[in-house]
């Protein structure tokens, strides 16, 4: 029986205005609930399989992998729709990483937005020297970065690409003419927005005459966007940065109240960058994840490195011999208490760490090597013990500035995660992301421009000392977005395609999934659908309406302050099995798996 809508829905905006009015240590989720799927089953196929976060944007990268595409053509294709079906997530007004396979090697592509040239540091300063409220600076101009998704997918596709690039924008532009029923999940988000009818464009597209929420079935067209699509798909991606849709985003931005400072110079320069990807070991695993300015990749590593360590220092705190138990619940499955214990306290020291040394590796020198280096996270796991510290420090690793200060911005980001493995055994994972809930709320030729610029730290100093993450012309936002690929141990043939969205608890969305596909063997499915938990070096959270009282009460006599809150992961795993893959999406988002 599915979780009752309404029941989570309401939790979910109680909730998110206590954490909203709160020290903003524990913020808002990026995104409501909308439900929670119960009963679904593993999708199989012995050829090739794509994940998206919506049913419309899988069907497409199906069709782009059924005419003989490559992975990068299949996300081409279900990013296009994202932008229409899913624009509170994502789209091409935003940014993205995307890891990708071509059986040989793992590539990192970094299509992260970055700030306009004319922006300083204080950005995000009121004048009296403190920082903005988060909705004063998420809304309007002020907010926007340099968007950067469709150069890393063209980087990505003139390297890797089979079908020409207009072809990959057909279905995206055949749905934006005729129009798609408005899911429930779509629904929920708009009638949970308090912006949209201060934003016209946006209120004329998803209310209708009475300023109301458009009712779900309600079938929606975007004639802009499709006419956007067509240019872009017939002149290439310059056709997006400069002429006259770069010249709309422009005016969008700086004649907003809240105005920002991106100009057509900005949006000319901009370039993706291909980085070299962050791998390491899990067990007998290798993990690769994306380098800063995700910091993703890094604390992925870390929490895993810590969480071998213990095992080899004390194996009763092996994690694969803690497998979930079974519960009446529509999970299913519920962490064991140690376990969860055990990976929260890892996940705090890779949390301090990313506060204090993780940014944009273009303007701050961060040691990456050292981060995740086995004897360094050894060291670290040494501060894990039976009960919970409930605040860790970061590390001094080798060859860390600390003359920095560390970041305490409040922790956020709205994103979708897509993942494709194609008949030839290259493979995608690409996480993707507007950033907050519908971005900065400024529609442009019938897409959404992001507000990224709000994931840099809005206080550049604390006691004289520079914040790593602040903000600086040209330079990129630290994310959370962990897409990620697994390799077998010997054979080094990929194991799976994973990430989610979720801001800033992406990390342990992820590490989640991980555990439970490596240690417990779940199949994709029953690892998207055990209950998400983790801590994010504030409080431990356990998601609420799906973890026992019992795990709570467990937690809380080994010191830990347990803090039930919605936890909207949007998993999409790809997984190798022994006659091809399996396919899981997240029960708490509508997305599929889907393949032959």
């Amino acid at each position: 029986m599915p979780f009752p809508t309404h029941l989570i829905c309401t939790m979910s905006l109680a909730l998110a205005t206590q954490y909203a009015s709160a020290d903003q240590l524990l913020p808002a989720p990026p995104e409501l609930q909308s439900g929670y799927r119960s009963g679904l089953q593993p999708v199989h196929a012995t050829r090739h399989m794509v994940a998206a976060a919506n049913p419309l944007a899988s069907e497409a990268g199906r069709a782009m992998l059924r005419a003989g595409g490559s992975a990068i053509d299949a996300a081409i294709a279900m990013q296009m729709v994202l932008t229409l079906v899913e624009p509170q997530s994502s789209g091409i007004g935003g940014g993205g990483f995307i890891l990708y396979w071509d059986g040989q090697r793992v590539q990192a592509y970094d299509g992260r937005e970055t700030a306009p040239a004319r922006v300083t540091e204080k950005l995000f300063l009121q004048p009296d020297g403190t920082p903005m409220p988060f909705r004063d600076a998420q809304i309007g101009g002020r907010s926007v970065g340099v968007p950067g998704v469709l150069r890393a997918l063209k980087l990505a596709h003139d390297q890797h690409g089979k079908l020409p690039w207009s072809e990959l924008f057909a279905p995206a532009i055949a749905l934006a003419r005729k129009g798609f029923p408005v899911s429930q999940r779509l629904h929920t988000l708009v009638a949970g927005d308090p912006f949209i009818a201060g934003s016209p464009a946006m209120a004329r597209y998803f209310l209708d005459g009475q300023g109301r929420p458009l009712a779900v079935g309600t079938l929606l067209r975007n004639p802009e966007l499709a006419q956007t699509f067509e240019r872009i798909a017939a002149q290439g991606v310059d056709a997006f940065y400069t002429g006259d849709i770069a010249e709309a985003m422009v005016a969008q931005v700086r004649s907003h109240a809240n105005a920002g400072q991106l100009s057509m110079q900005d949006l000319r320069q901009y370039q993706a960058r291909e980085r070299t990807p962050l791998c390491g070991p899990y067990k007998a695993w290798q993990v690769c994840g994306m380098p800063p300015p995700s910091s993703g990749g890094v604390a992925v590593l870390q929490t895993l490195g810590i969480l071998d360590a213990l095992q080899r220092s004390h194996p009763p705190r092996d994690l694969a011999t803690m497998p979930p138990r079974i519960t009446s619940s529509v999970a299913g499955l519920e962490p064991a208490p140690l376990a969860v214990h055990l990976i929260a306290e890892a996940e705090r020291l890779a949390y301090a760490d990313r506060a204090q040394y993780l940014a944009d590796t273009d303007y701050v020198p961060v040691p990456l090597k050292a981060l995740t280096a086995p004897a360094y996270l050894a060291e670290r796991a040494k501060q894990v013990g039976d009960f919970s510290m409930k605040y860790a420090r970061p590390g001094k690793p080798q060859g860390a500035d600390l003359a920095l200060a560390p970041d305490r911005s409040p922790l956020r980001i709205s994103t979708s995660h897509l993942s494709a493995v194609d008949d030839s055994g290259q493979a995608l994972a690409m996480t993707t992301s507007v950033e907050a809930a519908f971005g900065s709320h400024l529609m442009v030729r019938g897409f959404l421009l992001n507000n990224q610029l709000t994931d840099f730290s809005f206080i550049p100093q604390e006691n004289g000392k520079p914040v790593a993450n602040r903000v600086q012309p040209g330079k990129r936002p630290l994310s959370a977005m962990a897409p990620t690929l697994v390799f077998a141990p010997g054979s080094g043939e990929l194991v799976a395609s994973l990430g989610s969205p979720g801001g800033s608890q992406i990390i342990g969305y992820v590490n989640k999934a991980l555990v439970g596909l490596l240690d417990w063997r779940l199949d994709p499915q029953q690892a998207s659908n055990l209950p998400n938990f983790g801590s994010r070096n504030a409080g431990t959270e356990v998601e609420a309406g799906l973890t026992s009282q019992a795990l709570i009460r467990q937690l809380a006599a080994w010191g830990h302050e347990v803090t039930p809150m919605p936890m909207t992961s949007g998993m999409q795993i790809i997984q190798r099995t022994a006659t091809g893959w399996a396919g899981g999406a997240d029960p708490r988002r509508e997305g599929v798996a889907l393949g032959d």
